[in-house]
């Protein structure tokens, strides 16, 4: 159940309007890095915890509906610069060309499939795809998938500081940045509550995996390289349940070669 009150989580200002930050934006809303993509990603892995991890749900529920708090904002980022320079696109929008002129800058599909509004897409105005989240049902690697959304998310919202001088978007943006830093720190702090959270999943019994690489750095180079002690080649593994080694090959063995197929399926050329 979810409930809406019309104020935005945080004060939405622009004072230099910029049609061509307004697509910029769009990231930040449909992209693989934006809102969209998180909200959708905590609440289906909330939704996929049982009764016994009703915390976790709890978290992820609470941040999920947060972070649609951060798309109306970010939507209505994007409608005041575009809407918010209208003298100027007003003008522009008498005639044909100049209409044309004044939307090289911005997503055209603002202006013409949403009437100067923000949209579900990203920056260059490509649909939001569900294929960008990440809810495996296994609560360990959701969260480590979390903290990789949030760093990647933190990016771009600083990108985007970077780019404008409009005191408004800035202080816009220094909140978002600053939400992505303690949703970074609380899935990590998720993490470390978990008793046994890698290798994900923790339940397999690890007794089952190939015992000859399952810590072991493996070297790809045609010509063997010595060990180069590194923190992934020796000591112990982060996980307490191995300890590093290096090989300098591949095991190698068998061939790529397939059976042949089907005759039905015509892969293989006509005999002579």
């Amino acid at each position: 159940m979810f409930f809406h009150e019309p104020e935005l989580q945080y004060e939405v200002t622009v004072e230099n309007p910029d049609p061509h930050f307004a697509k910029l934006l769009q990231q930040a809303i449909g992209g693989q890095e934006g809102e969209m993509r998180v909200a959708m990603q905590y609440m289906f892995q909330a939704w996929a915890l049982p009764e016994e991890y009703e915390e976790y749900r709890t978290l992820l529920m609470e941040t999920a509906v947060e972070e649609l708090g951060h798309i109306e904002m970010l939507a209505t980022a994007v409608t005041k610069n575009l809407r918010g320079s209208s003298k100027q696109m007003s003008e522009d929008a008498e005639a044909v060309a100049s209409t044309a002129a004044s939307m090289t800058g911005q997503n055209p599909r603002q202006f013409l499939s949403a009437g100067q509004s923000a949209m579900p897409v990203d920056s260059n105005g490509v649909p939001f795809s569900g294929g960008y989240v990440v809810a495996s049902g296994n609560l360990a690697g959701d969260l480590y998938a979390n903290v990789m959304a949030e760093g990647t998310g933190r990016t771009l919202a600083t990108r985007l500081y970077e780019y404008t001088d409009d005191p408004g978007m800035r202080d816009m943006l220094s909140y978002l940045i600053a939400r992505d830093t303690m949703h970074q720190n609380q899935w990590l702090a998720a993490l470390e509550s978990l008793e046994n959270p890698t290798p994900v999943p923790a339940s397999f019994p690890q007794e089952e995996e190939n015992q000859d690489v399952n810590y072991a750095f493996m070297s790809t180079r045609r010509e063997q390289q010595p060990d180069p002690e590194a923190p992934w080649t020796q000591g112990d593994a982060p996980d307490s349940r191995g300890e590093f080694s290096y090989l300098a090959e591949q095991p190698g063995d068998g061939d790529g070669v397939p059976p042949a197929p089907d005759p039905s399926t015509y892969n293989v050329p006509e005999d002579e």
